[in-house]
């Protein structure tokens, strides 16, 4: 799962554009108890979503017809002109080349060669999200692709970014983990949108943690999100599901597996 050490490669940040942001942060206050704070005038309107004062994500008013609405996730890089033009090579698209923001790191806006869009970060000094892996935080990313292996080659050369075939009931999960790291640096997976119940256009479904996911579905449709995948338990895994907010734009919700955490915490 996801850390706060941030290697190059690995999501450092996320946030939601929404056409109503008053109502999203109704809706994920509710859901996850998170607290909203203005990052300050200077950044027209942009909230920091905190537990505990701590920020976990970010949030912005954005009108659909402008912008890419919903969930984006930020990769962690060194060189954010570099990583663009990485992206150009590799038949992706750059939408906007990177900006310095604040003072606080440049950001690009880019999408893979199947068109999901994401987004990279160099810090310049912030880092990332003061929090990962634990409930109300975001623990995993997955990418929905038609393409797994075209994917896979895309986010290597552009991020380094690792895979490797896990085996799970039903077939192997392509995970994603930084390049130079091993496998237990793990962050996230790619699957084929191919027969995706949701039928998801390509893009990246962030994971957020909690300690009981029936309880958090039932609360995503009480506060008027829908549920996209009911609370299914994958051996080794965990229990998750995915959901929808009011707006529609998907994530997903998942309690690890105490067997699995506790084996990835022992010894080796």
């Amino acid at each position: 799962m996801l850390t706060t050490r941030f290697p190059d490669g690995a999501p450092n940040w996320i946030d939601l554009g929404s056409p109503d942001l008053a109502a999203s942060l109704a809706f994920y206050g509710g859901l996850f108890g998170w607290q909203p704070a203005p990052a300050g005038p200077e950044t027209g309107g942009y909230v920091l979503l905190q537990l505990d004062g701590r920020t976990v994500a970010g949030a912005m008013a954005l009108d659909p017809e402008r912008g890419r609405a919903g969930w984006t996730v930020y990769f962690r890089c060194a060189d954010a002109l570099g990583t663009a033009e990485a992206a150009g090579a590799a038949h992706g698209t750059v939408v906007f080349w990177p900006t310095e923001l604040l003072g606080l790191g440049r950001v690009a806006g880019l999408k893979d060669r199947a068109g999901a869009a994401f987004r990279v970060w160099q810090p310049d000094p912030v880092e990332g999200l003061d929090a990962a892996t634990e409930p109300g935080a975001l623990c995993w990313v997955e990418l929905h692709t038609p393409d797994v292996a075209a994917a896979a080659a895309f986010y290597h050369r552009v991020l380094g970014v690792q895979t490797s075939g896990v085996d799970f009931p039903g077939g192997v999960y392509t995970s994603l983990y930084p390049g130079g790291a091993d496998e237990d640096a793990m962050f996230g997976g790619v699957v084929p949108t191919f027969g995706d119940p949701a039928g998801t256009a390509p893009s990246w479904l962030p994971y957020f943690g909690t300690d009981d996911t029936d309880a958090l579905v039932a609360r995503a449709e009480e506060l008027g999100g829908s549920v996209r995948l009911p609370a299914t338990s994958v051996p080794g895994v965990g229990r998750l599901a995915r959901l929808a907010d009011p707006h529609g734009y998907e994530f997903a919700v998942i309690k690890g597996d105490p067997a699995q955490e506790a084996q990835d915490a022992s010894p080796a």
